[in-house]
């Protein structure tokens, strides 16, 4: 772990600090994962809690920025952030609780990694894991609010730092390129190589490479 109705379209600079659940709340965090449509490799997640005196500017989501700018973005959050943390799911977890459920894991070990505790806390999504905060799940949340947006920017940055590190780990299969995701090029290397052991097993693809096959994994 790591410390220290459908919207209309917005720029960054309108993204909101917070919405009116979060009301009269002090420490308010943003919650967001990376990792729940790859083919291998953890599941990882952010909490922030940004400053409200500090703000920063161009925000968003993080697919919506590029590798540099996310780059920037990172050392900007990490830097003036009240406080932050990113956590993962193991690739043993996501096989055994399903991608969903690890993914929500991950999310409750970055909100407990946080050095302060939040008032509320806006997760990315349809669904919040169980856990005893005061919390709203936002559809497109990573486009709408700040704290989001900045939790999903370190976890994309924290994921793709460590699949460029599983490249030498487990060469051959590009995960420095395509991170995990299913290109072309995984496939290719995944059928001539066999899954490696960050692959997830329980996701259809991978699946079907081992003994048996396995009709109920994922897609």
């Amino acid at each position: 772990m790591t410390r220290s109705s459908r919207p209309g379209r917005r720029s960054d600079r309108q993204l909101a600090f917070a919405m009116p659940q979060s009301d009269g709340c002090r420490l308010i965090a943003g919650v967001d994962e990376a990792g729940r449509g790859p083919l291998a490799g953890n599941v990882f997640a952010a909490a922030v809690i940004l400053a409200p005196d500090r703000p920063l500017p161009g925000l968003n989501d993080s697919k919506k920025l590029s590798a540099t700018r996310r780059q920037q973005c990172y050392n900007e959050i990490t830097g003036s952030a009240l406080t932050w943390a990113v956590a993962k799911a193991s690739v043993a977890e996501i096989d055994t609780l399903n991608i969903l459920h690890a993914s929500l894991l991950a999310m409750q070990r970055a909100v407990a990694g946080l050095a302060e505790q939040p008032d509320f806390v806006y997760v990315d999504g349809n669904c919040c894991p169980g856990w005893d905060y005061r919390s709203s799940a936002v559809v497109g949340g990573d486009a709408r609010l700040q704290c989001i947006a900045a939790a999903s920017i370190l976890a994309k940055v924290a994921r793709d730092r460590e699949m460029v590190e599983l490249e030498e780990c487990f060469p051959g299969y590009g995960f420095a390129r395509h991170k995990g995701y299913p290109t072309r090029d995984h496939l290719a290397a995944l059928a001539r190589l066999g899954p490696c052991d960050m692959h997830r097993r329980s996701f259809k693809p991978v699946a079907d490479l081992l003994p048996g096959g396995c009709s109920g994994a994922s897609v």
